[in-house]
């Protein structure tokens, strides 16, 4: 949640005029009670009060006062969702808006001020009585014609300006229209009469104000008079001051002149602000030529119809509620609602499919579309609704890359399964992209559940049409699908998406699908090859797609770390975040935050890792299910782990394993499966560590993952006793560079050689350490601390001794000791009983046919590996070649299993 200081309050252009005990009163309540609601009629200045009573409010509210203006919103569900990307804070999809937001604001000292509920009632409520119940330092001020109705609401009705207040104001807003503008005595007792009139109403007060650039005080009191004489037709039941502020916005109105009541009637379509482009297109035909339109919105601000604000250096204009709902019903009347709207719609789905930006930097096209999406959204609504849903279907299919990178993805996925199902049948170009479109949703909101299929869809569409960009994105979007649970096949289309984006010159596509490629290599622990197509994709994402881009730097960060550069990775991961939080989207953050938490672990910082994953946990701690984040649970657990709370890690392993449990094996399982593993080992659940340890080892053979193999097989031999097994890890370990786990096999090694040797390899990984900023964590530790305590108690002062000269060794050397010291005290040097394990899945894969290249793919090692084991093989064998070694290891005296 963003602080205080960026607290965002509307920008008030007209001074303040009277309120002061009002002002008072409502403050006290705040003091005294968490739900205040400002009721009373419209144009009453609930709106005004209480933004002036926040502005007060700001320096005693630590984290913040937020005012989210509701006006906009039709629907109960998209309430909270506002508010929370008001607040900054994240959306976790399966706990929807509301619960996120309570899970993260639970402590925080902040004002919420929620303007215009009347029409949102029943969601408003829903949300305030959660803040209330959820998050005890945090208030609400809330602005509505009708109260909230529920536990702890103080309800404060805003009364009408007291007639000199009400006076003071006109004459106020009358210096807005004309400078030196005063009240003779006559001009003053008409204008008393007028304010009595509206009932010190002050939004009647400032329609009235804005003619007197044309009329006397006198001419207004006079008109105002005609028009009230109609309220004896006004329905039953309604409120006198509801009648006053009708009548006196009916009065403005009809003194307009034709053209710019027609413009004033067709803005009530827009339901938030506005720009001049949209107006000319929305409003102008019939008496309304088009260049004739930016006079009448001139006139109608002029007359406070219609409102001027400024956001980030460009004009926007709105209507207050109260006056749209007025230029509705004339909309209604005038019979031009269909074509005024069908207007609204043929600019908005211009406007999504325009700007030069659309495909260079997708970036600014998502902050182009969010500032219209109010617009966009009520344009898709009649668009899908028609008879003809033709131009709905082709807004929607424009939206989906803002639906991709921001928090609407679960209201995008159902606006695009609408856009679809309306035409099921079809299979023009525009359904495939609609199709890609919900795949591409689909990779941020519901990632392994809708991609690779509804990506298959659309390949067949776009590859019917030859449409090579569209099938780009398609292949891009299926290799997604398949990257978690089939590295090749994702190559593959890979590939083939790549030879679609050269022929159609698609450089984001192009990009996305390098990115993806270096995703695949690291988690292949191929590093030399990860890096360089990972740092080639980031320089085309950085500035263009900073969701795919953040990702990009997390995995990054991942392959530095476990290249033996974990402060490197710590601010890869970093600027991963720096590159997310803006976006909201809970899948980037989360990634980020992980890789973050992960970079900090491994430096030994947990604390820091702690704080890193803080907003994820609140979200999570308490949630039954939440939604599908790669890895993040993974980084809590591990840094838990690190932190030695077996307890805490064991719980967050146990809801990743059931949350993949009944899906096909990925990569993330593997990882899951060896961490689980590792901590029920730690805790004394051996059989149980046994079978998850087990599992992990089978995807990881399967998916190719050396680095989790390499782990599994650590844990393995902790389990067992068998030294062979962290003499695999570390060969495993070498051969694929992972060079900061070098000297966690050193450290289980040591422990099971001949004392000085042991101190001089636990020495020289001490040391290496130290470089590489990789300290043990509180287990290891312990761990360490038993065996160097023996080994001092063993050696006496040769420890000391011992200690030094292993300091001085470089951990190349220390790691090449151990692994030539592999087995000398306990093996023959002849023989098959001379070999170790690894040896012998050398032989019996050779012995099957497989030529080096497929026995390293088998055993996760170089071909140059492969042929050093042969050689140690021939030699301990007393054979010469391949002929040899496999006519003695299928020969039945030999008992070696080759099947």
């Amino acid at each position: 949640m963003t602080s205080a200081a960026f607290t965002d309050l509307p920008v008030q252009l007209a001074s303040f005029v009277g309120r002061r005990s009002e002002l008072a009163a409502v403050r006290a309540l705040l003091d005294a009670e968490r739900l205040v609601t400002l009721t009373g009629t419209g144009g009453v200045g609930k709106t005004r009060l209480a933004a002036e009573i926040a502005a007060t409010e700001v320096a005693r509210r630590p984290d913040g006062v937020w005012w989210v203006e509701l006006a906009a919103v039709s629907d109960q569900a998209r309430l909270a969702e506002l508010v929370a990307a008001k607040l900054g804070v994240l959306i976790e999809p399966m706990q929807g808006p509301v619960r996120s937001m309570t899970a993260q604001l639970r402590g925080r000292r902040a004002l919420i001020c929620l303007d215009n509920c009347e029409h949102i009632i029943d969601g408003a409520a829903e949300l305030t009585g959660a803040l209330l119940s959820s998050c005890p330092e945090v208030s609400v001020l809330i602005t509505s014609r009708e109260p909230l109705a529920v536990p702890g609401e103080v309800v404060w009705r805003v009364p009408s300006l007291a007639p000199d207040e009400a006076l003071r104001l006109f004459v106020e807003r009358g210096r807005q229209v004309r400078q030196q503008f005063g009240l003779d005595q006559a001009g003053e007792a008409a204008a008393r009469v007028m304010c009595s009139r509206l009932d010190g109403v002050p939004l009647a007060i400032e329609l009235a104000a804005a003619w007197l650039g044309t009329l006397t005080p006198q001419q207004i009191e006079h008109g105002l008079d005609d028009r009230f004489g109609l309220l004896i037709r006004s329905p039953r039941g309604v409120a006198a001051r509801q009648q006053t502020l009708a009548a006196s916005i009916a009065w403005s109105h009809d003194l307009l002149d034709e053209p710019d009541r027609a413009v004033f009637r067709r803005l009530a379509v827009f339901p938030s602000g506005f720009d001049l482009d949209a107006v000319r297109t929305v409003c102008s035909g019939g008496v309304v030529a088009r260049d004739d339109v930016l006079g009448s919105i001139g006139r109608l601000v002029d007359k406070s119809l219609v409102v001027a604000e400024t956001r980030g250096g460009a004009s926007r204009y709105l209507l207050l509620e109260t006056i749209r709902e007025y230029a509705a019903g004339r909309l209604r009347e005038a019979g031009e609602i269909r074509l005024t709207r069908d207007h609204h719609l043929d600019h908005f789905l211009a406007f999504a499919a325009s700007g030069p930006e659309r495909t260079a930097d997708l970036d600014a096209r998502r902050a182009r579309l969010e500032g219209e999406y109010d617009n966009l959204r009520a344009a898709l609504e009649w668009g899908l609704a028609a008879a003809d849903p033709d131009r709905g279907r082709r807004l929607a299919a424009e939206l989906s890359w803002l639906w991709h990178l921001h928090r609407h993805g679960h209201e995008g996925i159902a606006f695009l399964r609408r856009a679809i199902d309306r035409v099921p049948t079809d299979r023009s170009l525009l359904q495939a992209r609609l199709l890609t479109g919900l795949a591409l949703v689909a990779d941020t909101t519901s990632p392994v559940d809708l991609e690779y299929d509804v990506a298959q869809q659309a390949l067949e569409l776009a590859t019917v049409h030859g449409d090579e960009s569209l099938r780009s994105q398609c292949l891009t979007l299926a290799a997604v699908g398949r990257f978690y649970t089939d590295f090749a096949a994702a190559w593959d289309l890979t590939v083939e998406a790549i030879r679609s984006a050269e022929i159609a010159g698609d450089q984001l596509f192009r990009h996305a699908q390098l990115a993806l490629q270096g995703m695949i290599r690291q988690l292949q622990d191929r590093h030399d090859e990860a890096r360089p197509l990972l740092e080639t994709a980031l320089d085309g994402l950085r500035h263009r797609h900073r969701g795919i881009a953040s990702t990009t730097l997390a995995f990054l960060s991942s392959g530095v770390l476990a290249s033996g550069r974990p402060a490197e990775a710590r601010r890869l991961a970093e600027q991963s975040l720096e590159l997310a939080e803006p976006l909201g989207d809970y899948l980037r953050v989360g990634m980020a935050r992980s890789a973050l938490a992960a970079a900090h672990t491994a430096s030994g910082d947990v604390t820091a890792a702690l704080e890193a994953m803080r907003p994820l946990l609140l979200l999570m701690e308490n949630a039954e299910a939440a939604v599908f984040v790669p890895g993040m649970r993974l980084a809590l657990a591990q840094v838990q782990v690190a932190n030695g709370d077996l307890d805490g890690a064991l719980r967050w392993f146990e809801r990743d394993v059931r949350q993949t449990e009944h899906v096909a094996p990925t990569y993330l399982a593997a990882q899951v499966h060896a961490g689980y593993g590792e901590a029920l080992r730690r805790a004394g659940r051996y059989e149980n560590a046994r079978g998850e340890l087990d599992r992990a080892a089978a995807i990881a053979r399967k998916l190719g993952m050396p680095r989790v193999l390499a782990d599994v097989l650590q844990q393995q031999a902790h389990l067992t006793g068998d030294p062979d097994l962290h003499h695999e890890a570390l060969t495993i370990r070498v051969a694929h560079g992972l060079r900061t786990f070098w000297v966690d096999s050193l450290d289980a090694i040591a422990a099971r050689l001949a004392p000085p040797n042991a101190v001089r390899t636990l020495a020289a990984s001490t040391t290496a350490r130290a470089a590489m900023g990789y300290p043990r964590r509180a287990a290891e530790r312990r761990e360490y601390d038993e065996l160097v305590a023996r080994l001092r108690q063993t050696l006496g002062e040769e420890f000391a001794t011992a200690w030094a000269a292993g300091a001085e060794v470089s951990l190349d050397d220390a790691v090449a000791y151990v692994r030539r010291s592999r087995g000398a005290r306990d093996r023959p040097a002849a023989g098959w009983d001379s070999l170790t394990p690894t040896e012998l899945s050398v032989v019996r894969l050779a012995a099957v046919g497989l030529n080096n290249p497929q026995i390293g793919a088998r055993l996760f090692m170089s071909r140059s590996t492969v042929k050093t084991h042969l050689s140690h093989i021939y030699a301990k064998l007393g054979v010469a070649n391949r002929i040899e070694l496999a006519a003695l290891a299928t020969a039945p005296s030999t008992g070696v299993e080759t099947g």
